[in-house]
């Protein structure tokens, strides 16, 4: 098995164990990691070098595609490994150490990190450790359910660090297309023209002398944790397919839509599976991250294409779509994130962008990584890189949260992330407001019309009208403008009294 998997023969001899090869891994170094959103990642050599820190105590800057599953990240952190981690996590240890201070966390765009590691604004990456379904003849590496940033960690890297996945199938070869843009100023432009254009090689190349230990693995990915549709997350799908009704009706476009991207977790998971039910069909998509949705609607007969840069799915969605994986194939194509996410692309193909807030204010400003303006949740993510250059910009979130304690649209949002140049289209489970051709005042009446709870709708509308007598093309009563957010923190609830 291992000869099918390793076929450039000269490698066999670079096998080792996990221990061995997290020896390579020394204090201080910047340590580039497979894995995209609980996929794909390495997993026995970062539970190594946890194991060895708890005797022999190092620091390394950890850099990855995105969140990690199977713990990873908790073990790290409870090693005490961790001195940076960048551009994203999902991880409640790890959350809970980057807000007490003690790992600092650099949130990035998800595209933006291997551009600043080539131009060598960041780095250098000393080791990159990347999950492998196999190595080609040439010595190219294979990669797994993700390709993330691995592709150009291991480009720029000193060392390679292999772990072959043996439980991953090997029908995934074939599945990725790896391309890395030219360098700057002269870059050419990236080829892609549809979601199915595929214009690089299916293998990251890399010399194989660079190659410093091949590690054998068969731990399975973590499976996602998403939820099954509820009725605020349906009235949500609801809501947007008649707004896309409407942008039909009106000859925008066709019932095959455009590209569809969705970011990572529930509510987007849900608004995706409202597309069964709608009369939309040939849909194609260009996103980060295949969910159980994607295949739900491959399955359907409803989605024909879907390029992303992982596939993230629920344990029994695993179980459904692995074996059938070369059924799948030619519906699918797995790219490094930077081209996933890449501004030009984006542009060029003209995607719905649907991605999650945590808040939205009364102009339409999104908040979508700080709770309370000052503790990270996860991370910027990809939703910059979408929001900003989409055809059609929205977010979505349910009205309230903590049972009615928190609404989730205020009067100002305590820290911003999506400014509303960037958000066309805010959608809560009471409603949907279209921002787009709007003045200031005009999206405050809409959005509080539209989508705010009706515990909280009159209480946001005597905030506006407080506001509008200060006057402004921006109206506010700055010295309540986040006394929800202190009244929360204060008394628990921003309902007032």
């Amino acid at each position: 098995m291992l000869r099918d998997r390793i076929r450039y023969p000269r490698l066999l001899e670079k096998l080792a164990t996990a221990d061995e090869a997290a020896a390579l891994i020394e204090d201080g170094m910047t340590i580039g990691m497979s894995g995209f959103t609980r996929a794909g990642e390495a997993k026995a050599v970062p539970m190594a070098l946890a194991a060895r820190a708890r005797k022999h105590p190092l620091k390394i800057t950890l850099m990855t595609g995105a969140s990690l599953g199977n713990d990873l990240d908790k073990t790290l952190v409870e090693a005490h490994v961790l001195a940076r981690r960048m551009p994203f996590q999902s991880d409640p240890t790890l959350r809970k150490a980057i807000n007490a201070g003690e790992v600092m966390f650099i949130d990035q765009h998800l595209s933006e990190t291997v551009e600043l590691l080539r131009t060598r604004q960041l780095g250098p990456v000393d080791i990159a450790i990347v999950e492998a379904v196999a190595i080609t003849e040439n010595g190219g590496i294979v990669p797994t359910t993700s390709v993330g940033n691995s592709a150009s960690f291991a480009i720029l890297a000193d060392k390679v660090i292999i772990e072959l996945n043996l439980s991953q199938p090997i029908t995934l070869e074939g599945l990725h297309d790896i391309y890395i843009p030219s360098k700057r100023p002269s870059r050419m432009p990236i080829p892609i023209v549809t979601p199915e254009s595929r214009v690089g090689l299916p293998y990251i190349p890399i010399p194989p002398e660079k190659i410093a230990a091949i590690v054998v693995s068969e731990k399975l990915d973590s499976s996602s944790t998403i939820l099954p549709p509820d009725d605020d997350t349906r009235a949500i799908a609801s809501h947007l397919t008649d707004l896309l009704l409407h942008e039909v009706k009106h000859g925008r476009m066709g019932y095959d839509l455009q590209p569809l991207q969705a970011g990572i977790g529930t509510i987007a998971n849900s608004v995706l599976h409202g597309f069964l039910d709608s009369p939309f069909h040939d849909l194609k998509m260009y996103s980060e991250v295949l969910q159980d949705s994607t295949f739900e609607l491959i399955d359907a007969g409803k989605m024909t294409f879907a390029s992303a840069s992982s596939i993230t799915l629920s344990a029994e969605m695993y179980q459904r779509v692995l074996p059938r994986l070369a059924e799948y194939k030619h519906h699918l194509l797995l790219r490094p994130q930077e081209i996933s996410n890449h501004p030009e692309v984006i542009r060029r193909l003209g995607l719905i962008s649907i991605n999650t807030a945590l808040e939205f204010d009364i102009y339409g400003n999104v908040n979508s990584t700080h709770v309370g303006g000052t503790h990270m949740m996860n991370g910027i993510g990809g939703s910059g890189d979408f929001a900003r250059n989409a055809y059609l910009s929205v977010f979505v979130t349910k009205s309230i949260a903590k049972d009615g304690a928190i609404s989730s649209v205020v009067p100002m949002v305590s820290h911003v992330d999506h400014t509303e140049h960037d958000v066309d289209i805010l959608i809560t489970e009471q409603g949907l407001a279209d921002l787009r051709g709007l003045a200031p005042r005009e999206r405050a009446a809409l959005i509080i019309r539209n989508c705010v709870h009706p515990s909280y709708r009159d209480q946001l509308a005597d905030y506006f009208r407080d506001a509008l007598k200060r006057g402004g093309h921006t109206p506010h009563v700055l010295e309540e403008a986040l006394s929800w957010h202190q009244a929360f923190r204060n008394g628990k609830t921003m309902l007032k009294a």
